[in-house]
């Protein structure tokens, strides 16, 4: 192993600390994948492709990985594939329905045992192609009829502007999607991520697709964390804010390092090449292993008070400066995520009446993703969604950095419920949306200009 990769019997017991009290994971290896060639003027034919290929490229992927976890004790929690934006693969077909791909994804997935594959995606920053509009066409009854199929919009870039015409679609789509698994509280929607500058390599789910940047198969890494900066912030209860970051800072880094380390040993026997390292900070529902009480314990009676986006974006920055020093090849998202549902610090948050839409809304500013895994009324308007997406997508364009939305209206719920999804998705209470019309707006359609810094090349 080479000596980036070496480490004292200190840290090896520190890392096992990490592992048994701490909730240190890592929480997924994404095998991403080309299906570019799998492309044919038949749909069936691509689908018989596209499901050879996968079934072939990651045969070993889950067996590989338990092993790498069991070799160096560091649990790796999801096994996942990310594939070519289905748009581009689907479109020589003519087709103007690719539910049968998503299915087709499905059975792969579930054939060589991974938990989601990602993929069933657009990118519609500047407009539609066929295979664009065959995707949105396709997407309420993909999610709605698949298990493990995920699929993402990229609505907007800094470059490029908004698509208001898909944002304004998406609203709609998202209503549907609810509607048809309404009978699980709409959790087809907790499949489905709209972007704003979405990163071609991200390991995580929902948003997770091959861009056509990345090579013909590749192993990216998402690691974790929460619980392992958690206490060391509790640790210094009087460090000043500056020692503070310098003590997250130099967590992040062991964090990063170790999941360099399983990451190039699961390429290595996968026989695939190494990506990238995902270092951002991903709650779960376990005790301590969340952002929300990272925050809190940084000085905040709870998340939501004033001075949460402030402790937020010295978290996410002390984050990436850590790991960037850990890793020459960090990419992906990288920094904290904020999902409601998978944090119980955020629930206790929404349900205390500290954390509202519009407060998670700042914090998105200085965090990696944006809104993630919350829940509003079933009757919200399809209007009122597209905005949120809107507002979200804005605040990704003019700061240059990748936001998202992944939103869930609960049929039949109403503020203050709570609804159960169970496993990684976790449990969401129904936040209050303002309702104030944005329809005419929306209706007005067409493409926001990109800022000025756009014509910079």
């Amino acid at each position: 192993m080479p000596t980036l990769f070496s480490f004292t019997p200190e840290e090896i017991l520190e890392t096992i600390r990490m592992v048994q009290v701490e909730n240190l994971d890592i929480r997924t290896i994404t095998l991403g994948i080309s299906l570019r060639d799998c492309a044919t003027g038949s749909l069936k034919e691509t689908c018989r492709r596209v499901y050879d290929k996968i079934t072939r490229l990651a045969d070993k992927l889950v067996a590989v990985g338990e092993e790498v976890a069991t070799a160096y004790g560091i649990p790796i929690v999801n096994k996942r594939i990310a594939v070519t934006p289905i748009a581009q693969v689907g479109e020589p077909s003519g087709e103007s329905d690719l539910t049968p791909l998503a299915r087709t994804l499905d059975r792969a997935a579930e054939a060589v045992g991974v938990n989601f594959i990602g993929g069933f995606s657009a990118l519609v920053h500047k407009g539609f192609t066929k295979g664009d509009r065959a995707i949105f066409n396709s997407l309420p009854e993909a999610l709605a009829t698949t298990e493990r199929v995920c699929a993402s919009v990229n609505v907007a870039t800094t470059r490029a502007g908004m698509n208001m015409d898909a944002i304004a679609e998406l609203g709609q789509l998202i209503k549907e999607t609810a509607q048809l698994t309404a009978d699980r509280d709409g959790i087809g929607c907790a499949k489905l991520v709209t972007f704003c500058n979405a990163p071609e390599d991200n390991p995580f789910m929902a948003g997770a697709f091959h861009g056509p940047g990345e090579p013909e198969c590749v192993l990216n890494v998402g690691i974790s964390g929460p619980g392992v900066v958690l206490a060391a912030v509790r640790q210094h209860p009087e460090a000043d804010l500056g020692k503070l970051a310098t003590i997250i800072k130099n967590t992040a880094f062991k964090v990063t390092r170790m999941g360099e380390l399983v990451g190039r040993e699961v390429s290595a026997r996968l026989g695939v090449p190494f990506g990238i390292v995902d270092l951002s900070l991903a709650p779960t529902n376990a005790l301590g292993d969340s952002v929300a009480e990272i925050l809190e314990a940084i000085g905040l009676e709870r998340c939501g008070a004033h001075g949460t986006t402030a402790a937020l974006a010295l978290l996410n920055d002390a984050v990436k400066k850590g790991g960037a020093m850990a890793s020459s090849y960090v990419g992906g998202l990288s920094g904290a995520f904020i999902p409601v549902s998978e944090d119980n610090g955020m629930i206790r948050a929404v349900e205390s009446g500290a954390l509202s839409l519009e407060k998670l809304e700042a914090m998105t500013a200085v965090c990696s993703v944006g809104l993630d895994m919350f829940a509003v009324p079933g009757d919200t308007p399809a209007e009122v969604i597209a905005a949120i997406i809107a507002d979200e997508a804005a605040i990704g364009m003019i700061n240059n950095k990748t936001t998202a939305v992944r939103v869930i209206p609960v049929p039949g719920k109403k503020p203050g419920d709570m609804v159960e999804f169970g496993g990684l998705l976790g449990r969401a209470p129904v936040m209050r949306v303002n309702n104030f019309s944005p329809a005419a707006m929306i209706r007005r359609g067409g493409r926001i200009p990109a800022p000025v810094q756009a014509l910079g090349n």
